[in-house]
């Protein structure tokens, strides 16, 4: 049940933004435990003085192609699934839409079940585990 925020730079085509957040959600689907049919996305695109990254720092040097995908993610995942999943997420991105490992960076954070709530008024995860 992750939630992705995906920023980067304006002026993408929209065929560019449905690849990469196709990619996204197959890298999810296959390397990090995530039902097909969850699928919770925004893609944010910013000009270029409102997305601040260093086109160096750690793993770079980084274009204006940069991604940043934050995943907020309803339960942690071990590293060896963290690794596996950056891992194919560059290789799903560089296929399509064509970015390079150097220009995605993904930050995962975690909550806790009732921090969610899928609609209803209701803390699903923690209603659906006491039904």
């Amino acid at each position: 049940m992750p939630f992705s925020r995906i920023t980067l730079l304006k002026g993408k085509t929209p065929d560019y933004l449905r690849a990469l957040s196709e990619s996204l959600h197959q890298a999810l689907v296959e390397c990090f435990e995530v039902p097909a049919t969850d699928r919770f996305q925004a893609i944010h695109q910013l000009s270029p003085e409102e997305l601040v990254f260093d086109h160096h720092y750690q793993c770079g040097p980084r274009s204006n192609d940069f991604v940043l995908i934050a995943i907020t993610a309803g339960r942690p995942r071990n590293t060896e699934t963290k690794k596996a999943f950056y891992g194919r997420l560059v290789e799903l991105l560089a296929t399509a839409p064509g970015i390079r490992r150097e220009d995605v960076m993904v930050v995962i954070t975690t909550t806790a079940a009732d921090e969610w709530s899928f609609g209803n008024g209701l803390a699903t995860l923690v209603e659906d585990s006491e039904t």
